[in-house]
């Protein structure tokens, strides 16, 4: 009987040192994850699938993960400015790149649409832009387009101290902005102070550029709102050449109203060519 008794004891001390354990792995475990295997990193980065196992993950910061473009991947597979990602690492810690006019040295900082990066010592400055097939273009900008960017409104609302403030794509937060400025709509900010000038309305007959989904990067005019409540309202998009598609509204960026874009646009300028049209235009270039 007390060799019973003592295999209970000691089995009710197991149990109540059970939890105890747990707690402690919960712990440990807390925190961001710090690696990104390469194959499943963003396709639209375009890496190679041979090339190491690991990828740079992008650090926290304002635009996704999913949806942003680390330096090491600009400096090193784009810009060719760096052969590893040690150097990649060697270029940001000496200073030598700006992101939206403020110097960033992490080499994993997360660069996004409409972000402008500079590099001073190379005399270089990019606006990222999308493709038409979504992928991350990085489009030469001159000195003057490099002072604004264009953010879109995600939010507006009145702060705790009855101070109205405006939330936008790229994780700015704007005091007392224009009141006519909405939700959808586009703002321009000047880098240097932050400050925003001018309002881009969401209405019809908008210029616009999709960021997600089957058609980013395609740029036209906002043809047709059609709401949804409780579900994702559709807009349609007609383009220059007169070709119409649907998609979210939440995917759409005002980039200028009538046919003026505000930012210059990339090669193809937002008009997306079927794969025939791309055929035909590759067997004239000799390509093929």
């Amino acid at each position: 009987s007390s060799s019973s008794n003592s295999s209970n004891n000691s089995s009710s001390k197991q149990q109540r040192q059970q939890p105890s354990a747990i707690h402690q792995t919960s712990s440990i475990m807390a925190g961001s994850k710090k690696h990104l295997k390469r194959l499943a990193a963003p396709s639209h980065w375009n890496l190679a699938k041979m090339g190491g196992v690991w990828a740079p993950r992008p650090s926290q910061g304002p635009h996704k993960l999913r949806e942003c473009l680390p330096l090491t991947i600009i400096l090193r597979e784009r810009l060719k400015y760096a052969l590893t990602g040690k150097e990649c690492m060697q270029i940001c810690m000496e200073r030598c790149v700006k992101v939206d006019g403020k110097v960033r040295t992490d080499q994993n900082f997360p660069a996004g649409f409409m972000d402008v990066i500079e590099l001073e010592k190379a005399n270089d400055r990019f606006r990222l832009l999308f493709d038409t097939k979504g992928r991350f273009v990085l489009h030469r900008i001159d000195r003057e387009e490099a002072q604004y960017k264009l953010c879109r409104v995600n939010k507006v609302y009145v702060s705790a101290g009855k101070i109205p403030v405006l939330v936008t794509n790229d994780g700015r937060t704007i005091r007392y902005p224009d009141p006519d400025a909405k939700v959808n709509d586009t703002v321009k900010v000047d880098i240097a102070t932050g400050k925003m000038s001018d309002i881009y309305k969401f209405d019809l007959g908008a210029l616009v550029m999709i960021t997600r989904g089957h058609n980013a990067g395609r740029v036209g005019t906002l043809m047709h709102i059609e709401k949804h409540d409780g579900s994702f309202s559709i807009v349609t998009i007609k383009d220059s050449k007169g070709n119409t598609f649907a998609t979210r509204l939440g995917n759409v960026f005002i980039i200028g109203t009538g046919n003026t874009p505000q930012v210059s646009l990339p090669k193809g300028r937002g008009i997306k060519k079927t794969i025939i049209q791309e055929r035909d235009e590759l067997i004239k270039a000799g390509l093929l």
